[in-house]
């Protein structure tokens, strides 16, 4: 590991919370997000990662649910960098990059779009995917 790695580890803070798919747990997943940035004294990212894990993880639980099975989300953050993942188990069933083609879906992804700097999805293992977010924490000129 380089010097660079090692230092990058050292400052990056993490939290991963398995969460049940239901609306309560989408709920619970802002709430809970919120309150860590809060501890991270990252308010200034808050807002729109509140919103961020709102939608990422209503769509787990509207449309990556299975029943019985839960979705996972995961926060980490670097002194540049906020990653917000959400990790449920409809692999199978994929959100689409860009602009939605009706007008029925994918208008919450044009929020996680906007609000954040990156965006994406991740497939794997089996039968999981991963849709994930990036803030940037660095002032924007």
């Amino acid at each position: 590991m380089n010097p660079e790695q090692a230092q990058l580890l050292a400052t990056a803070r993490q939290f991963g919370i398995q969460l049940s798919a239901t609306p309560r747990g989408a709920r619970l997943a802002r709430l809970l997000a919120a309150e860590q940035l809060r501890t991270w004294e990252l308010e200034a990212a808050s807002e729109a990662a509140a919103h961020v894990v709102a939608e990422l993880a209503a769509n787990a639980v509207t449309h990556g649910r299975v029943p019985g099975r839960d979705f996972l989300l995961c926060l980490l953050a670097t002194t540049a960098t906020l990653r917000i993942e959400v990790t449920d188990t409809r692999g199978d069933l994929r959100p689409t990059l860009g602009r939605p083609t009706d007008t029925e879906s994918g208008r919450g992804l044009l929020l996680v779009e906007a609000l954040s700097d990156r965006w994406g999805v991740a497939s794997g293992p089996v039968p999981r995917k991963t849709v994930w977010a990036e803030i940037g924490l660095t002032a924007r000129p």
